[in-house]
C-alpha cells in the first residue's frame, strides 16, 4: 500500500465542485469505503453528516448519504452547522463516524469532505491511507435487508448552542459589550449571533445571509475588511470573524486593529497559567506562528511546541504530550478540556471572558507582544517546484542569510495548488528580500 495520500490533504479532501475529486461519484465511493472501514461490531452503525452553506452541498450530501446507506449505516443529517458541532455530535450520538461537507475558508466554487472518528477527532494519516486503498478495491454491498436509513436531527443547532455557552465561565456575562460578529455567510450564521445575544451582548450580525454562492466572499476570517469597517462605524467594543465552517476565527479590537491567532493564544495561555488551568506549562502551535509568540511565552516560563501546519497535527501533539491548549496563527484553536477539534466560537468566548474579567479595552487586553516582521507569499503552481535543483539551492542560500536572526519556511499547501514561502526575522528588509527572491524564482520555474 502506498504511504502517500492521493486524495486527502491537511484537512480532508478538497477541490473544485463537480470536478474530481469533488464529484458526486467520488463522494459516493468515499462514503462506501469509509463505511467499510468503520463498520465493525454487531451494533447498528451510524454516521452524522453536517455541511456549510455552499451550493454544492446539495449535491455532495445525498451522494454521501447514499454511499453510507448502501453499506448498511444509518445517516443522521444535521444540515448547515459548524464543523466543531459535527465533532461534538458524533460523540454525543455514539456514532461510528462524522462527516463535514465544507471547504472551510475557500471560495464557494470549492468544497471538501472532512471525516471524524467515533471519538470526534479527525482521522489520522494512516486511516486516511487505508480508506484510499479501500476506494481502489471492488465494493461489496450489504444485502438489501441490511440497508441503512436516513433521518434529520431537528435540534442539532440547539444542542451546539448550549454546549458552547457551557464553556463560558459561570457567573460571567457579556452585558455592556457591543460585539460585531461576521459569520462569513457560512455554517455559523444562525448559532454565533444567538450565543452572543443569549450571553447578554449587543450583537451586530454580519455575513448572515447565505445564498449558496457568497460564503467567504468579502467577509469572514480571511477578509476582515467588512468587520473592521463595522466595528468602527457602530463603535463596537470588539469584532469577531469566523470562516465558512466556523472552526477558526480572527478578531479586531475597538480600533479596528487585527488580533490574530498568535495574540489570542498568548492571552489565553497566560490567563490559564494564572488560574492553574494550563497543562504542561505551555501550548502547541505550528511552524507558522510568529517568533514573537515564542519569545513572549519564554519570558513567562511557558513552552511552545511546534508542529506541521494543520490543526490535526496540533491536536495529535496535544494528545501525545499532554497539552490542553493549542492552535494556529490563522485562528484555529483547540481546547482539549472542551472539544476535539478547532472551534472558532468557543475560542472567541475564551478571549471575551478575559476582556470581561479585566474590564479594559480589547486593544489593551489582547496585545501582549510585538510580532517579529513576517512575510509570506503564495505561488499558484501545479509543478513540483520544491524539488527543482535551482529552487532548492536558493532555499539553502536564504536559510543561511537568515541564520541567527530569523527563519524560513517553504511548503506545499495541503488544501490548494499553492506553495507558500514564509520568512520572519528581526531585519525586515532582509526578510522581504528572501521571500520576494524565492517567489520570483518559483514563478519563473
Amino acid at each position: 500500500m502506498s504511504t502517500e495520500r492521493k486524495l486527502f490533504g491537511t484537512d480532508g479532501i478538497r477541490g473544485r465542485s463537480n470536478e474530481e475529486p469533488m464529484t458526486a461519484t467520488t463522494a459516493l465511493r468515499v462514503a462506501m469505503a469509509t463505511a467499510q472501514f468503520f463498520r465493525r461490531g454487531e451494533h447498528r452503525h451510524r454516521v452524522v453528516i453536517g455541511k456549510d452553506t455552499r451550493l454544492s452541498g446539495y449535491m455532495l450530501e445525498p451522494a454521501l448519504t447514499a454511499g453510507f446507506i448502501a453499506q448498511g449505516m444509518d445517516v443522521i443529517l444535521l444540515g448547515p452547522i459548524p464543523t466543531p458541532a459535527v465533532a461534538l455530535l458524533t460523540k454525543s450520538l455514539r456514532a461510528d463516524l462524522g462527516v463535514m461537507i465544507s471547504a472551510s475558508h475557500n471560495p464557494y466554487e470549492d468544497n471538501g469532505i472532512k471525516l471524524f472518528g467515533p471519538d470526534g477527532r479527525k482521522l489520522s494519516d494512516a486511516i486516511e491511507l487505508q480508506i484510499e486503498a479501500l476506494m481502489d478495491e471492488d465494493v461489496t454491498l450489504v444485502d438489501s435487508s441490511a440497508l441503512g436509513k436516513a433521518a434529520r436531527l431537528e435540534d442539532a443547532l440547539g444542542r451546539y448552542v448550549e454546549f458552547v455557552k457551557m464553556t463560558f465561565p459561570h457567573g460571567l456575562r457579556l452585558d455592556g459589550l457591543k460585539i460585531a460578529i461576521d459569520c462569513a455567510n457560512g455554517a455559523a450564521y444562525k448559532v454565533a449571533p444567538s450565543v452572543l445575544w443569549e450571553l447578554g451582548a449587543e450583537v451586530i450580525p454580519l455575513g448572515v445571509e447565505p445564498n449558496g454562492r457568497n460564503i467567504n466572499r468579502k467577509c469572514g476570517a480571511t477578509d476582515i475588511g467588512l468587520l473592521r469597517e463595522s466595528v468602527l462605524l457602530h463603535g463596537a467594543d470588539v469584532g469577531i470573524a469566523l470562516d465558512g465552517d466556523a472552526d477558526r476565527l480572527m478578531m479586531v479590537d475597538e480600533k479596528g486593529q487585527v488580533i490574530d491567532g498568535d495574540q489570542m493564544m498568548a492571552l489565553i495561555a497566560l490567563e490559564w497559567k494564572e488560574k492553574g488551568r494550563l497543562k504542561e506549562q505551555g501550548l502547541v502551535a505550528t511552524v507558522m506562528s510568529n517568533l514573537g509568540l515564542e519569545r513572549f511565552l519564554n519570558q513567562h516560563d511557558l513552552k511552545l511546541f511546534r508542529t506541521n501546519v494543520g490543526d490535526r497535527y496540533v491536536l495529535q501533539a496535544m494528545q501525545e504530550y499532554g497539552y490542553n491548549f493549542g492552535g494556529e496563527q490563522s485562528g484555529h484553536m483547540i481546547f482539549n478540556d472542551y472539544s476535539t477539534t478547532g472551534d472558532g466560537l468557543l475560542a472567541a468566548l475564551q478571549v471575551l471572558a478575559v476582556i470581561c474579567r479585566r474590564g479594559q479595552p480589547a486593544s489593551t487586553v489582547c496585545r501582549l507582544f510585538e510580532p517579529v516582521p513576517q512575510r509570506m507569499k503564495s505561488i499558484y503552481t501545479t509543478k513540483d517546484v520544491l524539488n527543482d535543483p535551482a529552487f532548492q539551492k536558493a532555499v539553502k542560500a536564504a536559510e543561511k542569510a537568515l541564520d541567527g536572526t530569523g527563519r524560513l519556511l517553504v511548503r506545499k499547501s495541503g488544501t490548494e495548488a499553492l506553495i507558500r514561502i514564509m520568512a520572519e526575522g528581526d531585519d525586515e528588509a532582509l526578510v522581504e528580500k528572501q521571500v520576494d527572491d524565492l517567489a520570483a524564482l518559483a514563478e519563473k520555474i
